[in-house]
């Protein structure tokens, strides 16, 4: 049995009776100064920000059955529980109608880059939402789509240079794909690019964004990337991720890419097309391939893969909560994408509304006390002082995974059995920890017989 406890919280009422008004008026003015007391100082977002941190990926559309702004406003506290500090908010701007996809169209087939889409609410109602998340000290990004524009944006009739054309001299969509509901913005035009910069430097300015989530980072050139971030850095410190795992990108742009390759490991492995080893291999070609202060997002499911390849239970199965918490234990910043904190398992409609159902069920304490884990122990730190990573030895290390991250006097282990099959193995190393979730202290030791149903694991802390 996976060894998840759950905590029961406890609470405190507290009642008073026979109070004056001048009493009530007194201890509501304590309430509310406790209350503003409790707002989180939001340093400048860096290094010691990032390193611990949990991404959440919020779809304002599906996210309630208002699918506004404000709904997801009342919410921002219940993802501070979860240990969540960047918020990355799906593509707010106004969609375009020309060639849309569907009845509402793709939040990343954009009409204007400084506006609102009314369908979520109004520009203040976005700034409630920024005001709330920075108050528990939560970070906001916002998804941006360089690499096109909706076939409604201005530019298209203001600016035509500023767009891919075919040789008839016709604006196109972007080659080799199906993304027919946008036309291909054109680089190579440096009056494009200054507004591109321009219009990204206004929500930063105006709106009080923290940085920017990029969409198709790769298809965009690097040099745009570059030299536009080293602006937007003149203004304020700015998180930047990319939806993309081009190494050059990670070198001067980009504090944090796409682990695309280490979640495909974890859909293999699920799925029995996989095993531990080629886990192992995708470890070493991560330390190859990218410089030791890289960070890439881990995670099980995102936007993409919910609704075009499927839900965490249709591609994971009973894999699914041991792959979750080692999206938390392995090198990088972990991504909880709307819904899963409810065990969604539904693939969200797209180009329509649709709602995502909250109902706790098995994730939402666990992401609760793995945020804990990554928000307070430095042996899950990411980022320039990251913590070691080492794998450890079993007697089967084709269907077994044990490692070691440690840092300082940090140490915590992940042990599991990452088939099908129940399994009895030992273990190459030597210590007495706490397991994390169920409090019981646990020895390894390499004479230790250890028996995992399928998919369990263990998580234990020194």
């Amino acid at each position: 049995m996976k060894k998840v406890i759950l905590g029961l919280a406890s609470a405190i009422l507290l009642f008073s009776c026979g109070k004056t008004k001048k009493e009530e008026a007194v201890n509501k003015q304590e309430i509310k100064v406790e209350k503003e007391v409790k707002k989180e100082v939001l340093q400048p977002i860096d290094n010691t920000v990032i390193e611990n941190a949990v991404i959440y990926e919020v779809n304002i559309r599906q996210y309630s059955e208002e699918g506004s702004f404000n709904a997801f406003t009342k919410d921002i506290p219940v993802l501070k529980q979860m240990g969540v500090k960047i918020v990355w908010v799906m593509p707010i701007y106004p969609i375009s109608k020309t060639k849309s996809k569907g009845s509402l169209g793709s939040y990343y087939a954009i009409s204007d880059y400084t506006t609102v889409n009314p369908e979520f609410g109004t520009i203040e109602d976005f700034r409630e939402l920024v005001k709330t998340a920075h108050d528990n000290g939560i970070y906001v990004i916002l998804d941006w789509v360089a690499n096109h524009t909706g076939w409604d944006h201005i530019w298209l009739k203001e600016h035509p240079e500023y767009y891919t054309k075919d040789k008839d001299g016709n604006i196109t969509h972007t080659v080799d794909t199906d993304w027919t509901d946008v036309a291909d913005l054109n680089y190579n035009n440096q009056e494009m690019r200054e507004q591109m910069k321009e219009d990204m430097i206004y929500w930063l300015q105006e709106e009080g964004i923290d940085g920017f989530r990029c969409d198709v980072a790769g298809m965009v050139p690097t040099d745009f990337w570059n030299n536009t971030v080293r602006e937007l850095k003149k203004i304020k410190p700015v998180f930047m991720l990319a939806e993309g795992w081009e190494p050059e990108l990670l070198k001067t742009a980009f504090d944090m890419g796409y682990g695309w390759d280490t979640h495909h490991k974890m859909n293999d492995i699920a799925q029995g097309k996989a095993d531990v080893s080629q886990w192992d291999k995708r470890m070493i070609q991560i330390d190859s391939m990218y410089a030791k202060d890289n960070i890439l997002m881990n995670f099980t499911s995102n936007h993409d893969e919910n609704s075009w390849n499927g839900t965490v239970q249709e591609r994971m199965g009973e894999a699914k909560e041991m792959f979750a918490v080692l999206s938390y234990l392995t090198p990088g910043m972990p991504l909880i994408y709307s819904g899963q904190e409810y065990d969604m398992n539904k693939r969200l409609l797209f180009f329509e509304k649709d709602t995502i159902k909250k109902e706790k069920g098995v994730f939402f304490p666990l992401y609760e006390k793995l945020g804990k884990l990554k928000n307070i122990n430095p042996a899950l730190h990411t980022g320039k002082n990251a913590a070691a990573y080492k794998r450890i030895q079993t007697s089967d290390d084709i269907k077994i995974l044990a490692f070691a991250r440690n840092k300082k006097e940090h140490n915590i282990l992940f042990i599991a059995n990452m088939t099908k099959d129940a399994i009895s193995f030992n273990v190459e190393y030597t210590g007495k920890f706490k397991d994390y979730f169920s409090g019981e202290m646990i020895e390894i030791a390499p004479d230790n017989v250890y028996e995992f149903k399928p998919w369990q694991y263990m998580v234990l802390v020194k």
